[in-house]
């Protein structure tokens, strides 16, 4: 086995193993706090039409979440990590190893891509009970789902590891990707019909992520009268693949290199100084 795949192995490993030791951290409150956030706003939205669909507002909420929760996670996620590790130490150990890099890119990918599912798990269970939005799905529409969230996540990937790389510390990570998701949730058409927004926010909404990973979801679940909430009354396969698709080419593109800058830069001594003036700021 050669060295690359030997780290990718590893970096595979590294993933599952530290999946599993946050599923026993504190960080899973956050997953239990975000499950009982959704199946509040499915209670409230559950006897709430929506005009011209035949469906409730939770019906078109529920798909439109969990395309959300791939796209949320797949960004602060990794910008969040990477953040972290430059100032604990993690990445400079990984910097020093040979294709450590590799392994430790791979490890957080896995990780993310196992956190993310295990947040739609949280969402998707106890959203079933109020609106179960697989019975009429089947398994072409289960295919489907796994398909928009899988192109939601190779989406943004690539640009939280962008965001953890120009930070300096997780408080900054946070600013620059929590702060920006929430706006472009707030008019994406997750938790009400965009159709409700005025043109320029619909327009504005369409170009990022967020939008066409809640309408590919929604097209894979809901049965075809519930196109009538979306814009154009129609499902937009082919423009959410490009959008989305352009998003994940780009990224990709531009990550590694903006990566191998930061991992050049990154030394002992830098770390040290980091580490002293959060020390500072403490004090």
């Amino acid at each position: 086995m050669n060295t690359k795949a030997q780290a990718i192995r590893l970096g595979v490993d590294r993933g599952v193993r530290e999946f599993r030791h946050s599923m026993g951290s504190s960080d899973q409150w956050y997953n239990v706090f975000t499950g009982l956030a959704a199946l509040t706003v499915l209670w409230f939205q559950r006897d709430s039409s929506v005009e011209g669909s035949g469906v409730s507002l939770a019906t078109l909420t529920l798909p439109s979440m969990l395309g959300m929760g791939m796209v949320f996670g797949a960004l602060v996620g990794p910008a969040g990590q990477l953040s972290t590790n430059r100032e604990d130490g993690t990445l400079l150990r990984a910097k020093a190893v040979p294709n450590g890099m590799i392994g430790y890119l791979v490890g957080r990918t896995v990780q993310t891509s196992l956190d993310s599912l295990s947040g739609l798990v949280v969402v998707l269970v106890p959203g079933l009970f109020l609106v179960n939005v697989l019975e009429g799905a089947g398994v072409g529409g289960v295919l489907g789902l796994v398909a928009v969230l899988a192109l939601g996540m190779a989406s943004m990937l690539p640009w939280g590891a962008v965001a953890g790389s120009i930070t300096k510390s997780p408080g900054g990570a946070m600013g620059i990707t929590m702060l920006p998701m929430m706006g472009i949730i707030a008019i994406s058409g997750i938790f009400y019909p965009i159709t409700a927004m005025p043109g320029w926010l619909q327009g504005v909404a369409q170009v990022f992520p967020v939008y066409w990973a809640g309408h590919g979801a929604r097209a894979a679940l809901l049965p075809d009268a519930a196109v009538a909430a979306e814009l154009g009354g129609a499902w937009r396969i082919t423009e959410m693949v490009v959008v989305l698709g352009v998003w994940a080419v780009v990224g990709f593109l531009l990550a590694p290199t903006i990566l191998r800058r930061m991992a050049r830069r990154e030394s002992g001594s830098d770390m040290e100084q980091r580490r002293q003036a959060a020390l500072q700021r403490v004090r």
